[in-house]
């Protein structure tokens, strides 16, 4: 078997998701691996759960992740993290926003956000690191770069030299925000 790594990239819509998905995906196509991306799943357009599977290797067949598959969750929002978490591997990382984005059973008062997410996911045995990637979003400029500043902690995880991931984004936004993206991803990547 080879060797494949998965991320599932989820969120709410209109988080970035999809651009994540793109830069990922570029990045380990530069080193050389055989990379499905799958189309944005979800309600994106209504502010909805959304998930991209990135799927990277020698020879990758399908982008789709399945129960127990993936290496890595990138999350915009916690809630989202414990959502998909049945997907992660035993040995697999989840790096989350910690902030909150309330779904449509908080918001029309159906239930109450849980206010012990992380704590669970970690007690089910998974390696969660968690952070403010909004106030460092905001710290480089935008609160939209939230995308950005988790992928630069990712970068921090792997062994694909920090220039790669440059590039990838240089060539994935509009020129007038690339110097705002490589400050959140810096800010991200700095993260101990």
């Amino acid at each position: 078997m080879n060797n494949v790594k998965s991320a599932l990239i989820v969120g709410v819509g209109g988080q970035g998701t999809l651009l994540a998905s793109k830069v990922l995906g570029r990045v380990v196509l530069s080193e050389g691996y055989d990379v499905k991306v799958s189309e944005v799943h979800g309600m994106s357009q209504r502010g909805g759960s959304v998930v991209t599977y990135v799927r990277w290797g020698d020879k990758v067949y399908s982008p789709v992740v399945t129960e127990g598959e993936a290496d890595f969750i990138l999350s915009f929002e916690k809630l989202e993290a414990a959502r998909y978490a049945a997907c992660l591997k035993k040995d697999g990382k989840i790096i989350t926003n910690d902030r909150e984005t309330d779904p449509m059973p908080v918001i029309t008062g159906a239930c109450a956000y849980p206010s012990d997410v992380l704590d669970k996911l970690k007690a089910n045995g998974a390696d969660v690191f968690s952070f403010d990637a909004l106030a460092l979003a905001e710290q480089a400029g935008s609160a939209k770069a939230v995308n950005i500043v988790l992928l630069g902690k990712f970068a921090r995880l792997t062994d694909i030299p920090k220039e790669k991931w440059l590039d990838a984004i240089k060539t994935c936004v509009k020129p007038q925000f690339i110097e705002m993206n490589v400050k959140a991803f810096d800010l991200g990547f700095e993260l101990e």
